[in-house]
């Protein structure tokens, strides 16, 4: 594994070539360069395909990813993390600027240094390898604000890390998409924080999808001030390992919180999602569905933890598992649970497995639809749910046509 290979080989963080950050992950990493398997949130990782997603050539050159539609420009700002064009925009009603290196520092350098060499040793990884040129840091601010297309992308045979810290200001209101980009046998590593202020609103698409051999280790935190709102929509498909960690904070309670989010799986790919959400004040709302579908000899995974503490009263949260097994061989484990301490709340969870719908099958092919188009359909149906929540334009990015037409 030559990722791991780097970290057991360097013999201390003093470096002129490397930041803050990095000294400070390489300081955790050197004693624990690898995640527990034991633990809760490594024990279903695939541990030859974990091997294969460090086993390339880290490299923090900037590669032009290859993008399906022209930009309209008028209506989108597109950022491609790595590109090193600077980004300061100021309107009457909005702004988007570049955050200081000091700023960026501070905002995630103590979660760093308090973080767990397992729990947290995606982030850990990422901010090691990650050098400044592929740190994307935004300050925004205001409404009316052009929809923000934010690219990181991997390179054949190599191993690329990115990571974007968001600080979007007090009122704020706006909508994100996040485009995680696989080439051919590769690796991709993204750390993504979002700090969003008071009484602010925010729509955030995450889409990851790779090409044959394509590894990806994703992970997402979100700290949410009262008020605020934030709304995921989140798509991972076409790759032979993958998996999405979040972590959201509501520090302070009244907050609100959507999540819905889908994993496709094929041929023997192993696609995870790990979700905990804390709710560290009252009155905090959380409405989380996560759909997989598995076929072939694939494996899909989902573990969600909502941890509600005694001071989060009034608390109101539902984590749902909604699945589609589509072949005796594919596998789908899926574990949402709750930790509640505070006594006045209202939590749910549940899980369901199922196979496309026979009788519908059967209605549909009755009237001359052949089985493919049947199924097509009701995959259709399944998919949208989540593709609607996703905040992306449909000119741009066909993620109906991407999953419907995606090859067996």
């Amino acid at each position: 594994m030559q990722i791991i290979e780097r970290i057991t080989r360097e013999r201390n963080s003093e470096s002129d070539n490397q930041t803050i950050l990095q000294n400070i992950c390489f300081d955790k990493l050197k004693v624990n360069p690898l995640p527990n398997s034991k633990s809760e949130i490594w024990r279903m990782a695939s541990k030859p395909k974990l091997e294969s997603f460090l086993n390339f050539k880290s490299s923090n050159e900037f590669y032009e990813p290859i993008i399906p539609n022209e930009l309209d420009t008028n209506n989108v700002l597109r950022i491609i993390i790595g590109e090193n064009k600077k980004v300061c925009i100021t309107q009457k009603e909005w702004g988007i600027n570049e955050l200081e290196e000091k700023e960026i520092i501070n905002l995630i350098s103590q979660k760093l240094i308090d973080s767990d060499t397992t729990k947290n040793w995606s982030d850990l990884l990422n901010h090691y390898l990650t050098n400044k040129n592929n740190i994307l840091g935004l300050k925004i601010t205001g409404k009316v604000i052009p929809h923000i297309e934010i690219i990181s992308n991997s390179k054949t045979n190599l191993f690329n890390s990115k990571t974007l810290i968001l600080k979007i200001e007090k009122d704020t209101s706006v909508d994100i998409s996040q485009i995680n980009l696989g080439d051919l046998n590769c690796s991709l590593s993204t750390s993504s924080y979002l700090f969003i202020g008071e009484n602010a609103h925010v729509n955030h698409g995450i889409i990851s999808y790779g090409k044959n051999k394509s590894y990806m280790i994703n992970s997402l935190n979100i700290i949410q001030y009262k008020n605020s709102e934030y709304n995921l929509g989140s798509l991972q498909f076409n790759f032979n390992f993958a998996r999405l960690e979040i972590n959201i904070d509501q520090i302070e309670g009244n907050a609100k919180t959507n999540i819905k989010g889908m994993q496709i799986t094929k041929d023997n790919e192993q696609i995870a999602t790990y979700a905990k959400i804390k709710f560290n004040g009252p009155n905090g709302y959380l409405d989380q569905l996560n759909k997989s579908l598995a076929k072939d000899r694939s494996h899909s995974v989902f573990e969600g933890i909502i941890i509600v503490p005694q001071i989060a009263q009034k608390t109101d949260a539902s984590q749902l598992s909604r699945n589609l097994l589509l072949s005796n061989h594919a596998k789908i484990d899926t574990k949402p649970q709750l930790e509640i301490i505070a006594d006045d709340v209202k939590c749910m969870h549940g899980a369901t497995i199922s196979q496309l719908n026979e009788n519908e099958l059967f209605y549909m092919r009755s009237r001359g639809l052949t089985l493919e188009e049947a199924s097509k359909l009701q995959l259709r149906s399944y998919y949208q749910e989540i593709i609607s929540f996703i905040p992306i334009s449909e000119d741009r990015w066909d993620l109906l046509a991407l999953l419907l037409n995606n090859p067996e």
